[in-house]
């Protein structure tokens, strides 16, 4: 995600470092690079010369602060541009309404079918509303088993009327059955085209004058940069929509669509997609935005997920296992478990503070995991809950059930013998004990 364009900006900051002073000269150099990075990201060249005239007047009307450099003033400085430039601050969806009714639009092929089954489990799991899906599409080949397959998956009802090819009927019907059936939110998912016409303008304004839904939400495919931004403003100048979807944001995106959306719509971004799976949608925060194209970075997002994924009964377990030294791989198993339903792992090393620069062009699999995993399923039971038990004989079984090597089995005991002991040392109040051990406090 903005990989290149973090790259750009980092190269573009970097002139600046060493100086001590900021002077018209050193700015001007270091904003002409910043506005061909974001140039470079498909951002409009109006967009982009605005934040670099607003980023140099900031900078030269004031003092570099004596705890900063003059690189790292600049960094703070656009910074609060990008995060401005993308809306400021998150904006939540209006949930009022019984039921509530959220229109989904967008061209074909920008994920509007699959991210309509992404809010519903948002709304079911983190509001705790019991959505419905509405299949209006009545045009593509498959669009409304398409939905049903969606919502089957994430224990989701969908309202389909496969025999009626007027949308505008089918949204009211589904209305009214969420009604009678208790559904408080009602999702619809309407038709796209490939590119803006009028009859789809048409369809889709009918269906909202009928349905009048508390949020209209523009979906986008981040991918297509610039020309996202110009379907955002056509389909905003004949809906007025409430905000925008951003979708695949997980691929090869420059980020043009991000950094430019809010200012020719002024409508902000409210959700972003970044994987295929039904949990990979996350609200958009542009302060976390801009300090993650500027490489500083998400730590907040990724403790949010991992709350996400804790379970006080369980760690209260896994503590007293340690506590016995019970902890097995079972345990480490489970741990793994949660880890990856945190998201993928490339994702989720980039919320680290400097690992999106370290891990450039180092390809993460999502299935790291698989090889331990594979390996603690060819144990038996009692092999994972006495690990001591694993002898040479056990080890060549466990290799060949994994399709593993010995060495990799040695290897996978080692860790797992290691990490449970620094798991051991902290929970026994032993953070003294392993930095004594690492070196960093005297005994």
């Amino acid at each position: 995600m903005f990989d290149s364009l973090s790259e750009k900006l980092d190269k573009a900051l970097h002139n600046l470092k060493g100086h001590g002073s900021i002077t018209e000269v050193n700015v001007a150099e270091t904003l002409k690079e910043v506005r061909r990075a974001l140039l470079d990201a498909d951002v409009n060249f109006k967009i982009a010369k605005e934040f670099t005239n607003s980023v140099k007047d900031k900078a030269l009307g004031q003092n570099v602060l004596t705890t900063l450099q003059p690189g790292q003033l600049m960094v703070k400085l656009v910074k609060d541009e990008l995060t401005q430039l993308m809306g400021g601050s998150a904006e939540g969806l209006n949930l009022q309404g019984n039921p509530t009714v959220i229109l989904m639009s967008g061209l074909q092929g920008s994920g509007k079918t699959t991210f309509s089954g992404k809010l519903a489990q948002f709304l079911k799991t983190k509001k705790s509303k019991n959505p419905l899906l509405v299949a209006c599409d009545v045009y593509r080949p498959a669009a409304i088993d398409q939905l049903h397959v969606v919502g089957d998956q994430i224990g989701v009802p969908v309202f389909s009327a496969p025999d009626e090819k007027d949308p505008v009927k089918i949204a009211q019907a589904a209305i009214a059955h969420a009604k009678a059936n208790g559904n408080n939110a009602v999702i619809v998912d309407t038709a796209g085209r490939l590119a803006v016409d009028a009859a789809m303008m048409d369809e889709i304004a009918r269906i909202h004058d009928a349905v009048t839904p508390q949020e209209t939400l523009f979906v986008v495919d981040a991918m297509t940069g610039q020309d996202a931004v110009n379907t955002a403003k056509a389909f905003n100048d004949r809906l007025n929509f409430d905000g925008v979807i951003l979708t695949k944001l997980d691929g090869d995106t420059r980020g043009g669509a991000a950094l430019s959306i809010r200012s020719v719509v002024d409508k902000p971004i409210k959700f972003i997609g970044t994987g295929e799976k039904m949990d990979a949608i996350d609200v958009f925060y542009p302060e976390r935005m801009a300090d993650r194209i500027l490489g500083m970075g998400d730590v907040v997002s990724l403790v949010e997920r991992a709350q996400e994924q804790f379970d006080e009964e369980e760690a209260r377990k896994i503590q007293k296992k340690i506590a016995k030294n019970q902890f097995g791989f079972d345990d480490f198993l489970n741990q793994i478990q949660q880890v990856k339903k945190m998201g993928s792992m490339k994702d989720l090393m980039g919320m680290i503070p400097g690992m999106g620069k370290a891990l450039k062009g180092i390809d993460i699999d999502d299935d790291a995991f698989k090889h331990i995993e594979a390996m603690i399923h060819s144990m038996t039971p009692k092999e994972r809950s006495n690990p001591k038990l694993i002898n040479g004989s056990r080890k060549k079984r466990i290799a060949l059930g994994s399709g593993t090597d010995i060495q990799e089995v040695n290897k996978l005991i080692k860790q797992f013998d290691q990490m449970s002991k620094m798991m051991k040392m902290m929970q026994g109040g032993g953070g003294k004990k392993m930095m004594q051990m690492m070196g960093q406090m005297p005994r």
